[in-house]
């Protein structure tokens, strides 16, 4: 099996300089090359594309383990410990989240950290983690 990629995502935001400031100063994110209208941001290790257009945030939600989870939605599978670590950065940086840090799917196979929140254009991002990585796809 190869090593892991990164992946690229390229998003709607309303604002360059509203995104870049949420991207850098909420989630840590590395900036790289960027223009008037679009900026790219590393999150986590993967190239994210914050391009200023019109449409932006969710456009439903999905029921899901008892919570309505906005679609379409991104985010990253983070290690236990670093996604305990993000959920408390957000919540002192005043996060208001769409569905609390928490545990989905207890004592089941996709049993995972999950949390949810928007960011300033409201495109939903989801960040979880698995005790056991080896678990992510199992089923």
């Amino acid at each position: 099996m190869t090593a892991l990629q990164p992946f690229h995502l390229a998003f709607p935001v309303r604002d360059k300089e509203e995104a870049r400031a949420f991207y850098v100063d909420v989630l840590g994110c590395g900036v790289g090359r960027e223009s008037d209208h679009w900026v790219d941001l590393d999150l986590y290790g993967h190239q994210i594309v914050a391009h200023v257009t019109e449409g932006a945030g969710p456009k439903g939600h999905n029921p899901v383990d008892g919570e309505e989870v906005p679609v379409p939605h991104f985010g990253v599978v983070l290690a236990w410990d670093d996604w305990h670590a993000l959920a408390d950065r957000l919540r002192a940086r005043g996060v208001r989240f769409v569905i609390e840090p928490q545990i989905r799917f207890k004592g089941q196979v996709g049993e995972q950290a999950t949390l949810f929140f928007l960011d300033p254009s409201g495109n939903a991002l989801e960040f979880k983690a698995f005790r056991d990585p080896a678990r992510l796809f199992a089923r």
